[in-house]
């Protein structure tokens, strides 16, 4: 599945692929960036709902955002995050930057 963006209120909300890697990385933050440049943002929240697996890259789209709404003064979320890819967040201690719903 694709990526999918929507601005909702204030909110970018982002459903994430199954898979994140170094390549599909680069695509999310390009798409990201122009959506909070052409749009109103002060929350980001990112759906990992289809993803099963992500390697660093995944470290890297969360970061990204969250400096991005550190600008701004907004935060990020990240929901619905599968067993793999929350133990990954947890272990860059990502917890501490941003929620993981």
């Amino acid at each position: 599945m694709e990526e999918d963006y929507k601005i909702i209120d204030h909110y970018l909300m982002i459903r994430l692929p199954e898979e994140i890697d170094h390549h599909s990385c680069s695509v999310i933050c390009r798409r990201a960036d122009h959506m909070m440049l052409d749009n109103s943002v002060s929350h980001i929240v990112f759906d990992f709902s289809d993803t099963k697996f992500m390697d660093s890259s995944g470290i890297a789209v969360a970061l990204r955002g969250w400096q991005r709404m550190r600008e701004l003064g907004g935060a990020v979320t990240l929901r619905h995050v599968a067993p793999q890819p929350r133990k990954v967040f947890e272990a860059a201690g990502i917890g501490r930057m941003m929620t993981i719903a």
